[in-house]
């Protein structure tokens, strides 16, 4: 990779997202009203506290896969895509600048959001607010890595939106959130071993419990990490040079 060409295709993506307000907006506040609504839905500050660190890994991760793999298919239609790779631009130079782009406004999405949580809606957590930040920073960018990786599948927007059923929705099902995944039977237990919000889930819920830092909140952070990482890869590896 090459740390220059690296850093000017997040500035371009960044500069993109100057003259789209309501993609940024969508970006940075939705997970926000989200847990809003879900506040006054519960009208309880014990009860919401026990849902809010599940839909904090929830909420970012599903948004910013559909925006993240919506833009980059849109890039693609229009034959952007296909003239920055006719450049001396290795695959992995583009998608980790679109990740770092895009992970800029996740973490911004993520501070409000745990923010607002924090301040306005009453959530108590028992350990540190930085590694709550981190966490739900880290599965808004497990989100765009799998948001990129699908986009190199699809050929429409609309095609795009139906990889959410399938890499989004089974993951929220078994993360815990409906749940406990002990109490599943054993083909869903070990789905759910095998999706990455599933840990993530457990790190948020770990970081609001405790203010331990576990070994094995450490191994649910580095696998999240890992997952986001090899996401980027497979989707340098399936990333085509031309479009269909």
């Amino acid at each position: 990779m090459s740390t220059s060409i690296l850093l000017a295709t997040t500035a371009r993506i960044l500069n993109q997202f100057r003259h789209d307000r309501r993609t940024v907006a969508l970006m940075v506040l939705m997970p926000s009203l989200l847990l809003i609504l879900l506040r006054f839905v519960f009208n309880s500050d014990q009860a919401f506290s026990r849902a809010a660190p599940a839909l904090l890994a929830v909420f970012p991760f599903a948004i910013m896969f559909i925006v993240t793999s919506i833009t980059t298919l849109r890039e693609r239609t229009t034959a952007t895509l296909e003239r920055l790779m006719t450049m001396p631009m290795g695959k992995l130079d583009l998608l980790f600048g679109y990740a770092l782009a895009f992970g800029i406004v996740a973490l911004v999405q993520v501070l409000v959001a745990v923010s607002v949580s924090l301040t306005w809606l009453g959530l108590e957590i028992g350990g540190s607010v930085w590694l709550l930040v981190v966490i739900a920073g880290l599965d808004a960018l497990l989100g765009t890595a799998l948001g990129l990786f699908a986009s190199a599948f699809a050929r429409t927007e609309f095609q795009a939106v139906q990889f959410m059923p399938l890499f989004v929705m089974p993951q929220v099902l078994l993360c815990g959130l409906f749940a406990p995944r002990e109490a599943m039977t054993p083909v869903l237990e070990w789905l759910s071993n095998v999706m990455p919000l599933s840990y993530a889930v457990d790190a948020l819920t770990a970081v609001t419990t405790s203010s331990d830092i576990t070994g094995e909140l450490v191994r649910n952070l580095a696998i999240v990490a890992a997952c986001g990482l090899l996401a980027l890869v497979l989707g340098a590896v399936t990333l085509r040079r031309r479009t269909p």
